[in-house]
């Protein structure tokens, strides 16, 4: 009886002690967790209250949204459709010499060069539509080619790859040499596609060295196709990117001088 009484108590004392070294494990991942989890701008007292977590201020501005075709009430109209008047040539400011359509929208002009808008811009939310010929003709970086270049020198690729490979880093929807997109997400040729660009705009120090880089996020036709992804710099045919400091440039369509005759509407942006 008295051997069965000490076993008793011998499973009484193991068992507390595992109990207690849970608990000891349990209290200290937790208080690793709140070392994780709590940022180092918040105070290290924990509210109390529900008030002291909740601000008012500054104010959110109201924007009307962009749904049913209208576009944000905050918007910048880059093109409409109506006139050419905010373009100008790349090449020498001239008037631009782009087609002006009676559906809305602007042609590419063979070898008329590439066009750019009269107002420059840093970071903003670009939204663009464009389109490639029903009609295919060429292949590969000939069919369809044309790009968006943010800042006058980070191009995303515009090009007709529907049943016509080429290198991943150069087609469409990708940030031209640098990044590959995640989906091949366009419509059939012919039909409108969309771009919606988030632009941040790299950083440069007085000495004009870059302290930080511009990142660019791309939807195409609604899908994710650039995540977020660093700008390592210019984005040449040929050799490697480059980073010329840079204050706010323009927003420039290309003519890539191969008849591409790729076409563009409804083009806005926010400024960020």
């Amino acid at each position: 009886m008295k051997k069965l009484y000490i076993i008793v108590i011998l499973f009484f004392i193991v068992m507390v002690s595992c109990k207690m070294k849970v608990k000891k494990e349990i209290d200290s991942a937790g208080e690793k967790a709140n070392d994780v989890i709590v940022n180092s701008e918040y105070s290290e007292i924990e509210p109390t209250k529900p008030e002291e977590t909740e601000f008012y201020e500054p104010v959110v501005p109201v924007v009307g949204p962009a749904t049913n075709g209208k576009i944000p009430s905050d918007a910048i109209i880059l093109f409409d459709g109506s006139n050419l008047d905010g373009w100008i040539s790349a090449k020498d400011s001239t008037a631009a010499k782009w087609h002006l359509n009676p559906n809305g929208s602007m042609t590419v002009n063979d070898k008329t060069g590439n066009i750019q808008t009269k107002q420059n811009f840093g970071s903003m939310q670009l939204h663009i539509e464009w389109n490639s010929p029903v009609e295919v003709q060429r292949e590969g970086q000939n069919r369809a080619n044309s790009g968006v270049f943010l800042n006058g020198m980070y191009e995303v690729q515009v090009l007709d790859n529907n049943d016509n490979d080429t290198y991943v880093n150069g087609q469409v929807a990708s940030i031209y040499k640098q990044h590959v997109p995640l989906a091949m997400a366009s419509v059939p040729s012919g039909e409108w596609n969309s771009y919606d660009i988030i632009y941040h705009a790299p950083e440069f120090n007085a000495e004009g060295a870059k302290i930080k880089s511009g990142t660019l996020t791309v939807l195409h036709n609604g899908v994710l196709v650039q995540d977020h992804v660093e700008i390592k710099g210019t984005t040449p045919y040929i050799g490697w990117p480059k980073n010329p400091a840079h204050g706010k440039g323009p927003l420039i369509l290309q003519d890539h001088r191969d008849n591409s005759r790729v076409s563009y509407r409804n083009i806005w942006i926010r400024e960020l």
